[in-house]
C-alpha cells in the first residue's frame, strides 16, 4: 500500500494549497513574495544547468531514434490529445480547467522521476538521462510556442509572445549560465544534492502558494466544484493511460529492445511539475494561474503512483526472466 501513499513533496504541495486558501498572499506582501519567487525560479534553473553533465549529453545523443520518439510523444502526441479533449463541452469541463490540461500537455518530461523509474525497471538509464534533460531544454522554447499556437487556434487567448522573451531571460539564461559553470561547480552541486534539494522544492512551493493565493482571492474554490475536480482527475488518468499504452506497445512494434522500451515508456509519459509551475508563472504573468496548474499538480501524483507500479512489474519480470535463464543453463548438459 505504501506505493499508493503520497510522497512528502505531494503532502507539502497540498499543505501549501491549504495555506494559500486560508491565508492568501495579497497586497504589498504578494508583490515582495512574487519578487522573491522570481529569484528562486532563476536559481532553480541555474542549478539545473549546473547539474547537467555535458558528458551525459554526448554519450546519450547518439541514440537519436529513441530520443525522437520521446520528444515526439512529449511535444506532439500529448498536445494532440489535449486538443481532442477540447471537444468536451464546458458544462462537463470548465474552460479554465481545460486550459490547465492543455498546458499540461505541452510541458516537457520530468528528469528525476523518469530516470529513477527507468533505473528501477532495468531500462536504458544513460538514454533516459539524455532524453529527459533534452526534453526540458527544448521545452523552454517549445512549451511557450505551443501555448501560443494551441491557445490562439482554440480562441482562448491568455498568451503574449512576449512570454517567450521572458522564458529566455528568466529560465534559459540562468540555465545557460549554470551549464557554462558546470565544469567548475557541477561535481560539487551533484554531490550536495540533499543540501540543495530545498531550492528545488522550495521554489516550486513558492510559485504554488503565490498562484493559489491569487486564485483564491479571485474566488477559485467558489468557481469550481468537487465534481469539476473529479472530472480533471479522470481526464488526467485517461491521458496517462493512453500515452502509456502508446509508448509501451508502440516501442515494441517499431523494434526497440526491452531496455529502450522502458526508457520510452517512462520518459515519454511524464510531465514536469518542476518546470511546469515556473513556466506557468512566466507565460501567464499577470493572470490567475491557480486553475492552470491544478491539473498538473493532480497529474503529478497520478503519474508517480501509476509508474511506481509499472516499474516494479518491469523489475519483477526481469528478475523472473533472469532466474529462468539461470535455471535453464544449470539444467543443460555441460
Amino acid at each position: 500500500m505504501r506505493r499508493f501513499l503520497p510522497d512528502t513533496f505531494t503532502i507539502l504541495l497540498v499543505s501549501t494549497v491549504i495555506l494559500a486558501s486560508l491565508l492568501p498572499a495579497s497586497g504589498v506582501f504578494a508583490d515582495y513574495f512574487g519578487l522573491a519567487t522570481g529569484l528562486a525560479i532563476a536559481l532553480l534553473f541555474f542549478l539545473h544547468g549546473a547539474r547537467l553533465s555535458s558528458d551525459v549529453v554526448v554519450a546519450g545523443i547518439l541514440h537519436w531514434r529513441l530520443h525522437l520518439v520521446i520528444l515526439a510523444t512529449t511535444f506532439a502526441v500529448f498536445p494532440l490529445l489535449g486538443m481532442a479533449l477540447g471537444l468536451i463541452p464546458d458544462w462537463i469541463l470548465p474552460q479554465p480547467l481545460y486550459l490547465g490540461i492543455l498546458f499540461l500537455c505541452v510541458l516537457p518530461s520530468t528528469v528525476q522521476s523518469s530516470i529513477a523509474f527507468t533505473s528501477i525497471a532495468g531500462g536504458n538509464v544513460p538514454a533516459a538521462i539524455c532524453s529527459a534533460s533534452a526534453s526540458n531544454i527544448f521545452g523552454m522554447f517549445l512549451t511557450p510556442l505551443l501555448v501560443g499556437l494551441l491557445f490562439s487556434v482554440g480562441g482562448h487567448g491568455g498568451f503574449s509572445w512576449d512570454a517567450l522573451e521572458k522564458i529566455l531571460l528568466q529560465l534559459l539564461a540562468p540555465f545557460v549560465a549554470g551549464q557554462f559553470l558546470q565544469p567548475f561547480i557541477g561535481g560539487w552541486i551533484r554531490a550536495k544534492k540533499k543540501i540543495l534539494m530545498p531550492v528545488d522544492r522550495g521554489s516550486i512551493l513558492m510559485v504554488v502558494y503565490l498562484a493559489f493565493s491569487a486564485a483564491v482571492v479571485e474566488g477559485l474554490w467558489q468557481t469550481f466544484s468537487v465534481r469539476d475536480i473529479a472530472v480533471v482527475v479522470v481526464l488526467d488518468m485517461l491521458l496517462l493511460a493512453i500515452v502509456l499504452l502508446l509508448t509501451m506497445h508502440g516501442s515494441r512494434l517499431v523494434g526497440f529492445n526491452k531496455a529502450d522500451e522502458i526508457t520510452i515508456t517512462f520518459c515519454g509519459s511524464k510531465k514536469s511539475l518542476a518546470s511546469g509551475v515556473p513556466m506557468a508563472s512566466v507565460i501567464f504573468a499577470g493572470q490567475s494561474i491557480g486553475a492552470i496548474v491544478l491539473p498538473l499538480m493532480l497529474f503529478h501524483q497520478i503519474q508517480l503512483m501509476v509508474c511506481a507500479v509499472i516499474a516494479q512489474k518491469y523489475a519483477a519480470a526481469a528478475a523472473h526472466r533472469i532466474t529462468k535463464e539461470e535455471a535453464e543453463e544449470a539444467a543443460s548438459p555441460a
